[in-house]
């Protein structure tokens, strides 16, 4: 069974189409080339130095250091504000820096006390003024009479009633129409008849 299965992957592998791999350009680049230090190079130098401070008023600094150009030592100290003075000695080497630090006397933490200030009340004198006598200007009185008002003349008028006269109107009279008297007519078949004043029939 194994030998058919893979007989028939050989199969499918050699059937299947093999596609050129694309050829792509390579770019080429030219390496930089770097020309070799141009500084001058000196041999180690030794040195020493050592300076103090000291002034009687909590300035109390001190640094003192040699080298033969390989080694270097030294030591300083310091005036802590606690009051202790720190001292440090070193040595520096191909190894690394190396101190050894120690304190000289003890650390003082005095409690401050503090006074509050007297301030003295200031003194304020009330200032002085002159008196002066002032005198009221004089007013003259004067006497104002009420105005005398005259009341206007009223003109009185008499009116009298209007006198109307009456009309008086007359119905017209209409005369009646005259009606011509209607003819006497005797039929050959018919009944007689005649009009009378009032406008009625006799037969």
């Amino acid at each position: 069974m194994q030998f058919f299965v893979l007989a028939a992957l050989i199969a499918v592998a050699a059937a299947s189409p093999v596609y050129p791999g694309q050829a792509y350009p390579t770019t080429s680049y030219n390496k930089p080339s770097y020309s070799g230090s141009t500084y001058e190079t000196y041999a180690p130098q030794p040195y020493s130095f050592n300076w103090a401070v000291y002034d009687g008023y909590g300035n109390d600094y001190s640094h003192t250091e040699s080298s033969d150009g390989k080694v270097t030592t030294g030591n300083y100290r310091v005036l802590l504000p606690d009051g202790r003075v720190q001292i440090v000695n070193y040595k520096a080497d191909d190894y690394g820096y190396n101190a050894d630090v120690k304190y000289e006397g003890e650390a003082q933490y005095p409690v401050a006390s503090y006074s509050a200030p007297a301030y003295s009340a200031p003194a304020y004198s009330a200032p002085a003024y002159n008196s002066r006598a002032v005198i009221a200007p004089a007013v003259s009185s004067r006497t104002y009479s009420a105005p005398a008002y005259t009341a206007p003349a009223v003109i009185s008028r008499t009116y009298s009633a209007p006198v109307s006269t009456s009309t008086v109107y007359t119905s017209p009279v209409v005369p009646a129409p005259a009606r011509p008297a209607m003819p006497s007519i005797v039929p050959d078949d018919g009944p007689i008849y005649r009009e009378s004043v009032d406008g009625a029939r006799d037969y």
